[in-house]
């Protein structure tokens, strides 16, 4: 079946230039309104206006790469980050070359790594699980680059028995959309929708700095390509179709890792005997360490995922099918390891920063049908409506396109106006100074929501 379905893909991906713009192409997030980023400042509940641009300034490609020039900052406010890190979110003015026809790799699987593995749609970097601190055995004693740590044996290129995982150990850093930047550099280790949004909510930090994310997680259709992994395949939210022919309905796609059945750290996954790690206790609960999850091969259920954490599969930018990693929550919508890509490469990994193109390429300019494509929006969510304090107005969706909304009063008479930036899904009115009555919210594609405002 998957020698099938690969060779499918494979000339569906040689064949898909001649038919119509690639979705590695169409799918990134151009700031064509000279949209600027915000950041909270700890202690503060009033975003800062930043002077970086946000999201995807450019794509160029020619026959077998992509060019993303981004920045790395996103539309949806970033920070604060509650566990100290001076750092706040900048521009990295970076070029990234990806390859239009990514390919397996069939020799020894290439290991995920410290820093950039991927690039979301926006921009903004991806992580794997790791934050570069792990256990030391002979001191007892956390290692790694964070302040006040010692170095680990060896050194940042030398993979210890036990390697800390940044979703579970780093959880009070990550701001509300669960990222946070390393020297400026903003990214995602973790599915890129906010913690507020998830159905068992597991950080306060959005109670006082509120922000969203990327997009909003829903149980009832495909979840959106929300970026691409360094060898080339497409990264996916948490929702997918059951069965890789697309059929059988939308699932949660699952991880195929799980918490190993140990309260020592004496053992590696794979069963020898290694230096050991701290007890499973509530400081170094199991997950703190990548090493404290096994794999395990579900044959014949289709809706959980391989070693590398992704399948063959059909999805709606790519109907005739092709490998793709999926960013992993568990039933809860909490992170699931290994959250996007890894802990290995499925395909060979090619993807690059440049400082140039040194190559002869078009500039991809969607066209007015593609435009509109993206216009639309399945879901707006209004709430709480009836409302007499904060309206909010959500978006169950991955915005492509600025979404303008004008509230408009019973006589026409528009009384206030927001934004959802593209790559963010939250607006807000203040509606505890108007009058009694109906309103209408109104959105710059057409859809009208009735409102009641109850002062």
């Amino acid at each position: 079946m998957k020698k099938s379905i690969l060779s499918f893909a494979l000339l569906f991906s040689a064949a898909w230039s001649n038919a119509q713009v690639s979705p590695a192409i169409s799918s990134w997030l151009r700031n064509t309104t000279g949209t600027t980023g915000r950041h909270y400042v700890q202690g503060n509940s009033t975003p800062i206006n930043d002077a970086d641009l946000v999201n995807v300034q450019s794509v160029q490609y020619s026959t077998n790469w992509v060019y993303v020039t981004a920045t790395g900052v996103p539309s949806y406010i970033t920070g604060p980050f509650l566990d100290g890190n001076p750092s706040v979110t900048t521009s990295q003015n970076a070029i990234f070359k990806m390859s239009l026809n990514p390919t397996q790799n069939t020799g020894a699987a290439t290991a995920t790594s410290g820093g950039n593995i991927g690039i979301f749609i926006n921009g903004v970097a991806m992580f794997d699980y790791r934050d570069g601190v792990a256990w030391n055995a002979s001191t007892n004693s956390l290692c790694g680059g964070l302040p006040g740590m010692s170095p680990c044996p060896g050194g940042p290129s030398v993979t210890q028995n036990w390697n800390r995982d940044a979703v579970v150990a780093e959880r009070i850093g990550f701001d509300c959309a669960k990222g946070h930047p390393a020297q400026g550099n903003y990214h995602h280790h973790q599915n890129p929708s906010a913690y507020k949004l998830d159905l068992s909510v597991i950080s306060t930090v959005c109670d006082v700095y509120d922000a969203d994310g990327l997009y909003v997680i829903d149980s009832t259709v495909h979840s959106p390509l929300i970026g691409y992994s360094y060898d080339g395949f497409p990264v996916y939210g948490a929702y997918g179709y059951k069965n890789v022919d697309g059929t059988g309905g939308i699932v949660r796609v699952k991880s195929g890792y799980q918490y190993r059945n140990i309260t020592t750290r004496t053992t590696s996954p794979a069963g020898a005997t290694v230096s050991s790690g701290p007890n499973v206790s509530t400081t170094y609960p199991l997950g703190y360490f990548k090493e404290d999850y096994e794999f395990i091969t579900h044959t014949g259920q289709a809706d959980y995922l391989d070693v590398h954490n992704g399948r063959f599969c059909v999805t709606p930018e790519y109907p005739n099918g092709i490998y793709c990693y999926f960013a992993t929550v568990d039933a809860n919508w909490n992170s699931a390891y290994p959250y996007l890509v890894g802990p290995t490469y499925y395909g060979n990994k090619t993807a690059v920063k440049v400082t140039s193109i040194t190559e002869t390429v078009t500039t991809y300019n969607p066209s007015t049908t593609e435009l509109n494509e993206n216009s639309t929006i399945d879901k707006i969510n209004v709430y709480p409506n009836p409302s007499n304090d904060i309206l909010m107005v959500q978006i169950n969706d991955l915005l492509k396109q600025d979404l303008e909304l004008t509230l408009i009063d019973p006589t026409g008479k528009v009384v206030a106006k927001r934004t959802i930036f593209q790559g963010s899904t939250i607006a807000y009115f203040d509606v505890s100074t108007l009058y009694k009555g109906i309103y209408f919210l109104k959105t710059n594609n057409g859809q009208v929501v009735e409102v009641q405002v109850n002062n």
